[in-house]
């Protein structure tokens, strides 16, 4: 396997990105006179050692840890079947071995055993008589349950190769039925390794029908597309895609050891939900009791008790960790008072009768008590960041404060349970997030209501602290006391006023990578470890393949002109008006598109309108057209477009529209792609 692999590939909500691997790395190194913070410039990259102050942190939080708790463990390897062959460990597992050793100083302990946990999914698990989970391939699991006439699989995955062989490996192994097929798969909610693998699955079972939650598809296609580019970038960060897995990289995704590369597939499903938020549905003689929860981790989900398992599946409500309430990545912020009371439902209307607890993502939960504790916990986590994060607001702590404030507020019970911890979600984050949901970005104090752009604020602030050397000569004594907070936040001023001041640059870098190193959640440490990466070595070209047909193929037209009017340049379309219908002759719909003072405008008519011109085509030659495949011209020389009137207002469209740099600097930068 390459090493080098992102263990947690860039997978946005929508799922229309996923990271490949990173190309190989060249093995050049400049050390810059002998400094022990000088730039590092190898692409063959190893983070530095954790200092002495970052080991006493680290071993300090360690005493703040219940570490004789092993129900993670032993729920994680009980009723084993198969343990991975050494193909099937091969796609991600083997990856992970390092995590076998004790915790080094580079990696927060309670992170470090989060990783251990994960690391033991390793094969086929019985959950009971009749549902079986794959662990360990993927970000997801691959959950199994026997049916009247063959298997029904929830959540295929994230690519079609990763879902092919994680099937094929289950089925060679399944005590029961394994000659049977899938005769039918569900997709639990809107994410990408939700899905991602269903045309791997369809290739072994061409007649398998598919289900998922109320209104997935738009969900898909239509989250955060609008924002997707920058998004794409950040997602390098949040999941680390430059750097190496190991003791000084990534060494978990949180929600399993990671995720692999490969190509997202799509089927359109048949949705539940429509009628009711619970509704009973027979699937090969199963019934499931789907309970709708979107909005809470996913914009489309649904959890689904099974009264012949007496079992609820839990789809990602919950794992044994705090999720995002706001992802770093970016996205809308949830909504944690509903994910509170969701979760809330499942137990008053599942959780008299159910004696398993299986989901998404992390091992399955035994007993009743035990579940029900469990999702209590749960429960009482997001509302407790929901309810203590408004008290601490309407209090007036403000939104740079409250992160810090609600770690002081933990409850002992929320605090010693493992699964509660922020290895996805932090309790600072997730606080900054109500705030942000509730009252924006605006803490009230006129001095941060309309600062100076950021370049001319660090400017002032070098020069009112006397010039960069004295910044950066204060900011090495802070940093050998382990003063790294403030000493990320004064650099970060010094490199932004002059990214070529290489000596503040290396010292920014070194303090991101000691914080990474005492960071508990996955996403902190690799967004702290990127930014040290990316000032000692520049810009990375972010390595993702967009674009899955299956995807863009269920895209509403309607969107896709929302996401051209993001491109629009102002400035330029200001001088080239027009207006346009669009006819899209498979669907029978028309747009009327209007360019007016600098704005790309749309709406869905009964009818063509008066226009400067009218484009009719299909849907499938309006994305052909959009992603390059193929140019107008041809598709009219080939009939499957036709333009009457003013051929000049797709010139004047072509000229008001910009490409996205998808390689924009995050911290300062000297290098641009």
């Amino acid at each position: 396997m390459n090493s080098t692999r992102t263990g947690a590939a860039a997978l946005l909500s929508t799922a229309l990105f996923i990271t490949l691997s990173p190309s190989a790395m060249s093995d050049t190194h400049h050390d810059k006179g002998g400094d022990e913070h000088a730039l590092t410039q190898s692409f063959n990259y190893q983070g530095k050692p954790a200092t002495q102050a970052t080991i006493e942190a680290n071993r300090k939080f360690a005493k703040t840890l219940d570490f004789s708790n092993q129900d993670g463990f032993k729920q994680t390897r009980n009723n084993l079947i198969a343990k991975f062959d050494a193909k099937t460990a091969d796609i991600l597992w083997n990856d992970y071995r390092f995590l076998e050793q004790d915790a080094p100083d580079s990696v927060n302990p309670s992170l470090w055993r989060q990783g251990q946990v994960n690391h033991e999914a390793a094969g086929l698990y019985r959950v009971t008589d009749g549902i079986y989970q794959i662990r360990g391939t993927d970000l997801a699991n691959m959950s199994l349950i026997r049916g009247d006439s063959g298997w029904i699989l929830l959540d295929p995955l994230t690519s079609l190769e990763t879902a092919k062989a994680s099937l094929e490996f289950a089925l060679k192994h399944l005590p029961e039925g394994n000659d049977l097929p899938v005769v039918a798969m569900i997709y639990s909610h809107s994410h990408g390794d939700h899905f991602g693998g269903a045309k791997g699955v369809q290739a072994l079972f061409p007649e398998v029908k598919v289900y998922g939650s109320k209104n997935i598809t738009k969900e898909i296609v239509d989250e955060n597309v609008l924002a997707g580019n920058a998004m794409t970038r950040r997602v390098s960060y949040q999941y680390g895609t430059v750097l190496p897995i190991g003791a000084t990289g990534i060494v978990d995704a949180a929600l399993s050891n990671g995720l692999t590369p490969g190509t997202v597939s799509y089927i359109k499903p048949i949705e539940t939900n429509h009628n009711a938020d619970i509704e009973s549905w027979k699937i090969d003689g199963i019934e499931f009791i789907f309970m709708d929860a979107s909005g809470t981790e996913a914009t489309s989900e649904a959890v689904a008790y099974l009264p012949k398992f007496n079992a609820i599946w839990g789809a990602e409500l919950t794992y044994k960790g705090m999720h995002n309430v706001y992802t770093l990545r970016g996205a809308k912020t949830r909504d944690a008072l509903k994910w509170s009371k969701t979760i809330n439902r499942v137990i008053h209307e599942f959780g008299g009768d159910a004696e398993i607890l299986f989901t998404a993502h992390s091992a399955p939960i035994w007993g009743n008590r035990e579940l029900t504790q469990f999702l209590k916990l749960q429960r009482d986590n997001y509302g407790f960041v929901h309810n203590q994060s408004l008290r601490l607001a309407n209090n007036g702590v403000v939104m740079q404060d409250i992160g810090w404030e609600i770690q002081k507020l933990l409850p002992e019970t929320i605090q010693k349970a493992w699964h509660t911890n922020g290895y996805h979600g932090t309790y600072s984050h997730n606080a900054r997030a109500v705030y942000n949901l509730y009252l924006g970005y605006f803490d009230m104090n006129p001095a941060n209501l309309n600062p100076l752009p950021t370049k001319a604020e660090a400017v002032k602030f070098v020069e009112y602290m006397g010039g960069k050397q004295a910044v950066l000569d204060k900011a090495k004594a802070d940093f050998d006391q382990g003063e790294y907070h403030f000493v990320a936040t004064v650099l970060n001023k010094v490199v932004t006023a002059d990214p070529d001041f290489a000596p503040a640059r290396a010292l920014l870098a070194d303090t991101f990578e000691q914080l990474g190193y005492q960071s508990e959640a996955a996403g902190w440490r690799n967004v702290y470890l990127s930014g040290a990466f990316e000032l000692r070595n520049g810009i990375q070209k972010t390595r993702i393949k967009t674009n899955s047909p299956d995807l863009l193929g269920e895209m509403e037209v309607g969107a896709l002109l929302d996401y051209l009017a993001v491109r629009v340049d102002a400035t330029v379309a200001q001088h080239l008006s027009f207006s346009l219908n669009l006819v899209l002759t498979d669907l029978e719909e028309t747009y009327f598109v209007e360019m007016s003072n600098g704005n790309l405008n749309n709406i869905k008519v009964a009818k063509p309108q008066q226009a400067d011109a009218t484009l009719t085509l299909s849907k499938p030659a309006l994305f052909a057209l959009n992603l390059g495949l193929a140019t107008l011209p041809e598709l009219i020389k080939g009939g499957k477009a036709k333009l009457d009137g003013d051929a000049e207002v797709l010139t004047k469209l072509n000229r008001s529209l910009t490409e996205m740099n998808d390689s924009f600097a995050i911290v300062p930068s000297t290098n641009t792609l």
